[in-house]
């Protein structure tokens, strides 16, 4: 009995030996990995400075400074952005929301508007290669590969026929007229980005997310992002019935009712304020007034999502409380669209997620919410009663399904064939490189720009998303995660049906839309894991991207 107890204390010590020792290694290992790291990242930095500062030192004597700082920028962020794909996906997410606000402070540059791809387009291409050496696919999930390839088919070939006859074979004109300048096949590769630039951004989110961890860090990074906008958005508004910002007031004719940078107010760009008028729009955080009403309709369903799901009691009442936020600001921007939709967002994911059947965590909530809500409107009857009023106006002069039904008919009439006019054509972010059309809804839009084939072609790629996120939702049995996904498909059914306005062709919902595609059909695999670390004897063998 000795003898054997002695054994058995020898061969514990060896063990806690090997343990050291395997443990000494790991540290080392792991430290060797860290000096590595922060050298390459000195080398990078120090190159990239370099470069970009004497190109920089170019622009300036081409274009000046407004010209110089952006390339700088751009190319020290294109850098850093392709050797740290994971860090440029969650720049690109934060850029979003304040990209307005940062455009304005910088001088207003056109190249300011796209800033949010030299974050994205670098780690996009930096995934790519990651996912190639590792065999792994791009394009997520593998059911939307074939639709997706019929409306990049359908695409090129306007781009090739129209937008090349056009730059080719221009139409002739009057003898006493000139002919525009125009570059077809630079507004034809412009619309292309533009149309399906971002749909790469599932398969970004799908591998940006590697764990649980992850996903809470991204859930609550967005609340928190759109937390900051909101408050934001009530400062500005302070700022303007208190008179610090004048608004529009005080001007004249058109210029009451038309959105300029001139009445811009700290934050976002350009805004109406005439309330002798009844007409406010405010930007928030955004370029414009449209992005921040869309904006708000995005952010119920991911404060939803949060608010109802999230593990942690403290995040669930920022969730809430980033709600209310929207709710607010959907009565003081003006939007008549954000007024109408969010609180419509609201109730559908009620229904749709079944939260409004968990009494025990609904009641406390609606009802809480309810009285916040109520007691804003009881402390501002007149701005409720404006608001209502100006919604119910237009929706009297313009019923928004008349308006829909038009465009479709205008635009049916109009478009040249069944390739379209020519990508970009319709396309505001183009205006630069030839003359554009506006078309106010979007599914009229993509028709007079694909033509009918196209449009068929899309409806085919946003209907199979729709549905496979459907069943992915449908699939995940923990009740955190399928709430949340409920959440994240609600809004993807939401987006893909609407065609009022062109939401899908401007930030933030082109951004949101496919990124939180991603984001949910990685949610089967989280829980995966979550029972692989319950049960570490049936861990499976599956590829996973490691280095991201």
């Amino acid at each position: 009995m000795l003898k054997s107890k002695s054994k058995n204390q020898k061969s514990k010590k060896q063990a806690g030996k090997e343990t050291s020792t395997l443990s000494l290694k790991e540290q080392l290992a792991q430290k060797r990995k860290a000096a590595q790291g922060r050298k390459e990242f000195i080398s990078l930095l120090t190159t990239a400075t370099f470069g970009s500062v004497f190109v920089g030192i170019l622009l300036f004597f081409v274009g000046g400074i407004k010209a110089a700082i952006p390339g700088v920028l751009g190319i020290l962020i294109m850098s850093l952005s392709y050797k740290y794909p994971r860090q440029a996906l969650y720049a690109f997410i934060i850029y979003v929301p304040i990209g307005g606000t940062i455009t304005y402070y910088l001088g207003n540059s056109p190249i300011l508007q796209l800033a949010k791809d030299a974050f994205y387009i670098p780690a996009l291409i930096g995934l790519w290669q990651t996912c190639r050496k590792q065999g792994l696919p791009i394009i997520i999930p593998q059911g939307i590969k074939i639709p997706l390839y019929i409306v990049l088919g359908c695409s090129l070939l306007t781009l090739l026929f129209i937008n090349g006859g056009q730059q080719f074979n221009p139409p002739s004109v009057g003898l006493l007229e000139k002919a525009p300048k125009e570059i077809p096949l630079g507004m034809g590769i412009l619309g292309l980005k533009v149309f399906l630039g971002y749909v790469p951004l599932i398969g970004c989110a799908y591998y940006l997310i590697r764990n649980k961890r992850d996903f809470l860090f991204l859930s609550r990074l967005q609340i928190g992002l759109i937390l900051i906008c909101c408050v934001l958005g009530f400062i500005q508004y302070l700022l303007l019935i208190t008179g610090v910002c004048q608004g529009t007031r005080g001007l004249e004719g058109d210029a009451l009712f038309r959105a300029t940078l001139e009445a811009r107010c700290y934050f976002g760009g350009a805004l109406v304020y005439s309330p002798d008028e009844g007409v406010i729009r405010l930007p928030g955080t955004f370029v414009a007034p449209w992005q921040w009403a869309w904006f708000l309709i995005a952010s119920t369903f991911f404060t939803f999502a949060t608010g109802f799901t999230d593990p942690s009691p403290i995040w669930r009442l920022v969730g809430l409380g980033s709600l209310v936020t929207v709710f607010i600001n959907a009565v003081i921007s003006g939007q008549r669209i954000a007024l109408a939709l969010v609180p419509i967002c609201f109730g559908i994911l009620l229904l749709l997620t079944g939260q409004i059947g968990n009494l025990k965590r609904f009641i406390p909530i609606g009802v809480g919410l309810a009285l916040i809500v109520g007691i804003a409107m009881v402390t501002n009857p007149a701005l409720v009663q404006e608001r209502t009023e100006s919604f119910t106006g237009r929706w009297n002069a313009s019923p928004p399904q008349d308006f829909i039904v038009q465009q479709f008919e205008e635009n049916w009439k109009n478009v040249d064939g069944p390739l379209g006019s020519g990508l970009g054509r319709a396309t505001n972010s183009a205006r630069a490189m030839g003359q554009t059309k506006l078309v106010e809804t979007y599914y009229p839009k993509v028709l007079y720009e694909v033509g009918i084939l196209g449009v068929l072609a899309f409806l085919g790629l946003v209907t199979s998303l729709t549905i496979i996120a459907f069943k992915t939702y449908r699939s995940i049995k923990n009740r955190n995660f399928r709430s949340y996904g409920a959440a994240l498909w609600v809004f993807i059914l939401f987006i893909s049906c609407n065609t009022y306005y062109y939401p899908l062709d401007v930030d933030p919902v082109a951004v949101y839309y496919w990124f939180y595609a991603g984001v949910l059909f990685k949610l089967p695999e989280l829980e995966k894991q979550d029972l692989e670390d319950a049960n570490p004897q049936q861990k499976n063998q599956k590829k996973r991207l490691k280095t991201i």
